[in-house]
């Protein structure tokens, strides 16, 4: 981390592109937001959009704003809004290839029209982008587009997980533990047996399932003093379906169950929601979001044989057809 904090401190007087990749929790905003803030557009506003929580067919509104006819008349999208200052692209890796197209002529050009427009406006951000993907995958699957990954990739960051770096652990418990303080006066201690306990554990939320961990134990404990067995107690139901103890563990989101990173998703969205972004049919987006994948990487393993893939689906040959039409995947087809 302390890598980290010397790179953002080398980037404060530029303004170059940077991608922060981590997985989910390990406070790739933190970083963007400490960017803008110590950055020479510190003035400017820091404009954050999550492209995982935004329906596919508004994200180029929302980026670029729109101009109808009519009572909506003009909305200017979050380039505009962002003028001066910062853009967060948040999860760039769920953007669809349609919006990646123009976003990439955006940087490339350094204008832009609004949906509906022809009159272009000058881009006059710097731009943050962020994912928890492997992009390199994502190109060689054709999700992402290669040449808009290096546009992005100008200067990269990757923050790693909350197991590789235990030793943090104490620490960030503390500031937590503070933060409490700070908000309802009351001073708690953490001893030495339960810090010991919480460096075993696997952390698959990272920093963000730790800081609930603390606030939790807070708000349902009256102790001063946290102990091993408050911890445990705290930590065992997660234990119990599946997310285990990191100790000869390897391996990205080893143990960790799927309905774990589900809810983990949802809960994004539902944050997003919170702040302001409007959600709809978000029953068919993530029914859709997790079935492009599947399919994705079926075709990627069967180098494109519909046929078998159909088969390791268990899926009808036509109802496939259908359904990576209906959600534009491409078919990369390979020799034999």
């Amino acid at each position: 981390m302390q890598g980290i904090y010397r790179s953002i401190a080398r980037l404060t007087t530029s303004d170059l592109t940077v991608m922060i990749s981590g997985e989910s929790g390990t406070g790739k905003e933190l970083v963007a937001r400490a960017l803008h803030e110590y950055g020479r557009r510190r003035n400017g506003p820091f404009v954050a959009v999550n492209m995982a929580a935004l329906p596919r067919e508004q994200i180029e509104s929302e980026l670029f704003g729109f101009e109808r006819t009519g009572a909506q008349g003009r909305m200017p999208g979050r380039f505009e809004q962002a003028t001066g200052g910062t853009l967060f692209l948040d999860e760039i890796g769920d953007m669809p290839q349609e919006a990646q197209t123009r976003l990439l002529r955006v940087l490339q050009e350094g204008e832009f029209t609004t949906v509906g427009g022809n009159q272009p406006l000058r881009a006059d951000v710097r731009i943050v982008a962020a994912t928890h993907r492997d992009l390199r995958q994502a190109i060689q699957a054709g999700t992402f587009r290669e040449d808009l990954y290096y546009r992005l990739n100008v200067v990269p960051l990757r923050l790693p997980p909350l197991r590789e770096r235990v030793e943090d652990i104490p620490l960030l418990a503390r500031h937590f533990l503070n933060q409490c303080r700070e908000e309802d006066g009351r001073l708690r201690q953490i001893d030495e047996a339960a810090l010991t306990s919480l460096q075993a554990w696997r952390w698959p939320g990272n920093v963000r399932e730790l800081e609930n961990l603390i606030r939790r134990v807070v708000a349902l404990h009256s102790q001063e003093t946290i102990t091993r067995e408050l911890i445990e107690a705290e930590l065992f139901d997660t234990a119990s379906v599946g997310v285990v103890w990191h100790e000869g563990e390897s391996g990205e989101d080893a143990g960790e169950p799927l309905s774990e990173a589900v809810s983990r998703h949802i809960a994004r969205y539902l944050a997003a929601g919170r702040e302001g972004t409007p959600l709809h049919d978000l029953h068919a987006q993530l029914v859709a979001e997790v079935e492009r994948p599947l399919i994705q990487m079926t075709l990627v393993e069967t180098r494109g044989n519909q046929i078998k893939a159909a088969a390791m689906l268990g899926l009808n040959r036509n109802t496939l057809r259908k359904k990576i039409r209906e959600l534009d995947i491409p078919v990369v087809r390979g020799a034999g």
